[in-house]
């Protein structure tokens, strides 16, 4: 099964090739309804107006438009703060691959860390807001603050921890497993983040969703056809309703 999204980040570097357009002034973390997934937990009071201090600004990132490229310069991360984002790469002969979906309160840049080059491209699935903290600062903090230190580390191990769930789904369940555990862990973030369990709104197309499972879109709409029958689901569009939770997580 896919493991529901680790708490989140602090995150957003202003891509090489997309202007800072439309950033707020501020994105005061104390106000934010996605604090407990993106904030170090047991920060000292007295951190918090430092690490509020060293955010660029809620950046608006519109549906289709890229927060960052693959092959852009890596020197910031991210946080969303409200709406999804899929992350991607293109594979040799031209196609996407997609890699992740990221929902409010989830990190993305840290695929960057490592060469100070983006690995992936990130873009957005609907109108999104977008929180940026520039790495080197965050690194400074980070030294000053064993609490900051240890999110960070935290934030890349559940990446790790990501990547190798999603690894074992393409590679040890069948097409109606993927799809059922993809919609359990949807479901899962929702209610993560205060949402219904039961009813949300995919985001990712079926073909998006086909490309992140491994399958193709003629399947991924055959199973959804499928569950809907067996009274698994209620699938009205992009509009999904869980009707048998326990029959879905035993498929």
């Amino acid at each position: 099964m896919l493991s529901p999204a680790a708490g989140s980040a602090i995150v957003v570097r202003q891509s090489s090739r997309a202007p800072l357009a439309g950033a707020q002034p501020s994105a005061r973390c104390s106000g934010c309804a996605m604090r407990h997934l993106c904030m170090p937990q047991g920060l000292p009071a007295e951190d918090l107006p430092r690490l509020e201090a060293l955010i660029c600004g809620a950046r608006k990132v519109r549906r289709g438009e890229s927060l960052y490229r693959s092959g852009d310069r890596f020197d910031s991360l991210y946080a969303v703060r409200s709406g999804s984002l899929k992350t991607l790469i293109v594979n040799r002969d031209g196609r996407e691959q997609i890699t992740g979906l990221r929902l409010a309160g989830d990190a993305l840049g840290l695929d960057g860390i490592a060469t100070d080059v983006h690995a992936f491209s990130a873009v957005a699935l609907e109108d999104s807001s977008i929180c940026t903290l520039p790495y080197a600062a965050l690194k400074t903090l980070c030294r000053e603050s064993g609490t900051m230190q240890d999110r960070l580390h935290r934030l890349m191990g559940d990446q790790f921890n990501q990547e190798a769930s999603q690894m074992m789904v393409l590679g040890s369940l069948t097409a109606e497993e993927r799809v059922a555990a993809f919609l359990l862990d949807v479901s899962s973030r929702n209610w993560q983040r205060g949402y219904s369990q039961a009813e949300f709104r995919l985001r990712m197309s079926r073909e998006d969703m086909g490309s992140y499972l491994g399958i193709t879109l003629e399947t991924v709409s055959r199973i959804l056809s499928r569950f809907q029958k067996r009274g698994l689901i209620d699938a009205q569009g992009k509009l999904i309703r869980i009707c048998d939770i326990e029959g879905l997580q035993t498929v």
